[in-house]
């Protein structure tokens, strides 16, 4: 009975060597093609981004872009989180979120945001479960899905306060 036996999700950075495993994991999980730039991207995030395991099967990934805002600061875009159907609920996404709100916490990061398509009530639900809130709609985001509107879910983290 697998109920009974522990089973490991493991992470791993995406690398050179293993970007395939995520571009396959995107062309089954999204109804859209990542271009170069989404890679070099995911690839100059280093720790944000992740491959996730199950029983050394990749099941999963989040893929994000570190930006700087106009006063300096840098956030947390996160382009893409998936998990292949099989395999979800079993805590994978949940793993792969929270490994980068706690990097985000450790680096000292304030923001995390997304876009997530308005009839996506299940992604919107999830993260609002780690606090993230809908701070903004945009009308026509998205070119060739309907509806073609997403919401802006961002979540702040608070910093310990530093000495002065």
């Amino acid at each position: 009975m697998v109920a009974n036996r522990a089973v490991s999700v493991s992470l791993d950075s995406v690398r050179d060597k293993n970007l395939m495993q995520l571009k396959k994991l995107n062309s089954v999980l999204f109804p859209v093609r990542y271009n170069d730039k989404y890679y070099a991207d995911a690839l100059a995030s280093h720790d944000f981004t992740k491959l996730a395991y199950y029983s050394d099967i990749c099941v999963g990934s989040i893929a994000c872009r570190l930006e700087k805002k106009e006063d300096g600061a840098i956030r947390v875009y996160i382009m893409t989180l998936g998990v292949l159907a099989p395999y979800r609920g079993l805590g994978i996404g949940t793993k792969l979120l929270n490994h980068v709100i706690d990097l985000s916490s450790k680096e000292n990061i304030g923001e995390i945001y997304l876009h997530v398509q308005t009839n996506n009530e299940d992604a919107i639900n999830f993260y609002k479960k780690f606090g993230f809130e809908i701070t903004e709609t945009i009308k026509n985001y998205y070119v060739r899905i309907t509806p073609p509107d997403c919401y802006v879910v961002t979540k702040y983290i608070r910093q310990p306060q530093s000495e002065k």
